[in-house]
C-alpha cells in the first residue's frame, strides 16, 4: 500500500534544475504506488536578490502533476498556513529540499508545525547545508531549518560530513543524484550540431548551466587559452545564463582572444533544448572551484557524454577517473592538461562513452525513493 506524499521546493513554475528534480522525483513516487503533491513557492527570492532574467518558466506546465503555488518565501502568514494546513491534512511524509539558508526560516517553520501532529515524518533533501556563496546569518537559518527535521538524505558524502561537523545527529543517508532522464533520449550527434547551427569539423567542449563564480567559467577560459589547444579544431560552447556580473568573464576573453573559439548561448536554455547541446558536445566540462553535487553530471550520464569534473567536494565521487573522463585540480594547468590529452587521442572518447553506459545504471530514481523512505522510517517492500 503507497503512502501520501508531499513534496516542498521549486516546482513549475519555477525553472530550473531544482524544479526540474523535484517534479521528476514527484513522478518517482508515483510509480512505486503513492499519492503525491508539491508544494512550490508563489515568491522563492525578491527581485533584487534574483541574480537572473527570470525565475519563471515559458514553458507549459505539467499537465499530470498536482502543485500548490502557495509560500512567499518571506510572508511569514503564507508558511503559517502552509504548515498549519499540512498539519491537519497528515501526510505520511513531507521532504523539503534545502539548499539555501535564506530559504531557512519559511522552510524550517513549516517543518515545525507539520511535525506537531505526531504523524507526518519530515525529511530534507540536503543540496547544501554550506552555502557556496557565505553571507552572514548563514549558520543560524540553516540551524533552524535542520534542528526541524526527523532525518535527511545528501546526495555527496561532503555534505553527509558536514551535517556531522555541525552536530546534527537524525538519521541521514548518502543516496547519489539520480539520472536526469527527463530531456528526452540520446540524438545522433550530427543531428544535434545541425539543429544548433555548428560546424561538425569541430569538436565541441560544453560548460552547461547558471554561470556563478563557483562554478569556475575563469579557470576553464584560462585553461582554454593555452597554447597547445589554440591550433586544434576545438571550441568551447557556454550554455547558460550569467548569474553574475559577466564582465569579468568578457575580459578574460578579450584578454586571449578567445571570441572565434567561442559558441555563446548565455541565456536561459529550457528543457527542450537541453538534448541538443549535450549530443552536440564531445566532453562536457565542470571546472567547479567548490561543489558539493552537480545536477550537470547526472545530464551527462543521461547522454553517455564524457565528462572532466574538478576533484572538489563531491563531484568525483560519481566520475571515475579514466573511466568517463577526467578527475583533475581546479587549475588551469590541469584543465588544460586533460583537454590536451582528450583532443589529441580521439580515441579516449569512444572509452569514455562506454564507460558512461555501464556506470549510469546505478543512480535510479527508485532508489532515491527508497532512501528517503528508509530515512523516514517509513520503507515499503
Amino acid at each position: 500500500m503507497g503512502i501520501r506524499v508531499v513534496i516542498i521546493g521549486p516546482a513549475y513554475p519555477l525553472r530550473g534544475g531544482l524544479a526540474t528534480y523535484n517534479e521528476r522525483l514527484a513522478r518517482a513516487f508515483r510509480a512505486a504506488g503513492d499519492e503525491v503533491h508539491l508544494v512550490t513557492f508563489s515568491l522563492q527570492y525578491p527581485d533584487f536578490l534574483f541574480p537572473g532574467q527570470t525565475q519563471f518558466s515559458t514553458e507549459p506546465g505539467p499537465a499530470d502533476l498536482s502543485i500548490d503555488v502557495s509560500i512567499n518565501s518571506v510572508n511569514p502568514f503564507t508558511w503559517l498556513k502552509v504548515g498549519r494546513q499540512l498539519r491537519r491534512e497528515r501526510p505520511d511524509l513531507v521532504i523539503f529540499r534545502f539548499w539555501l539558508p535564506f530559504m531557512g526560516p519559511a522552510l524550517g517553520t513549516i517543518a515545525r508545525l507539520v511535525r506537531g501532529n505526531g504523524h507526518t515524518r519530515v525529511v530534507a533533501i540536503t543540496d547544501n547545508v554550506i552555502p557556496h556563496e557565505k553571507r552572514p546569518g548563514d549558520r543560524p537559518l540553516t540551524r533552524y531549518f535542520l534542528g526541524a527535521c526527523h532525518g535527511f538524505v545528501t546526495m555527496s558524502r561532503a555534505v553527509l560530513a558536514d551535517l556531522r561537523r555541525l552536530h546534527f545527529r537524525q538519521p541521514a543517508q548518502y543516496q547519489p543524484h539520480p539520472l536526469y532522464d527527463n530531456f528526452g533520449p540520446i540524438r545522433p550527434q550530427a543531428e544535434a550540431l545541425r539543429t544548433l547551427g555548428l560546424d561538425p569539423a569541430y569538436r565541441y567542449l560544453l560548460f552547461f548551466g547558471f554561470i556563478r563564480a563557483y562554478k569556475g567559467l575563469d579557470v576553464l577560459l584560462e585553461a582554454f587559452a593555452d597554447e597547445r589547444l589554440r591550433e586544434l579544431p576545438l571550441k568551447l560552447i557556454v550554455a547558460g545564463e550569467y548569474y553574475e556580473d559577466a564582465a569579468p568573464y568578457e575580459a578574460l576573453i578579450r584578454q586571449h582572444n578567445l571570441e572565434h573559439r567561442l559558441v555563446r548561448a548565455t541565456d536561459f536554455i529550457p528543457n527542450e533544448r537541453v538534448a541538443d547541446y549535450f549530443c552536440a558536445a564531445d566532453l562536457i566540462v565542470q571546472p567547479y572551484k567548490n561543489a558539493t553535487q552537480s545536477g550537470v553530471s547526472q545530464i551527462a550520464y543521461h547522454f553517455e557524454r564524457p565528462m572532466l569534473v574538478t576533484d572538489v567536494g563531491g563531484l568525483a565521487e560519481l566520475i571515475p577517473d579514466g573511466e568517463v573522463g577526467y578527475v583533475v585540480p581546479p587549475t588551469p594547468w590541469a584543465i588544460a592538461d586533460a583537454l590536451a590529452d582528450f583532443a589529441t587521442h580521439p580515441e579516449r572518447q569512444a572509452h569514455f562513452e562506454e564507460g558512461t553506459r555501464r556506470y549510469k545504471q546505478q543512480f535510479s530514481w527508485s532508489e532515491m525513493v527508497k532512501a528517503l523512505k528508509a530515512v523516514a522510517g517509513s520503507a515499503h517492500s
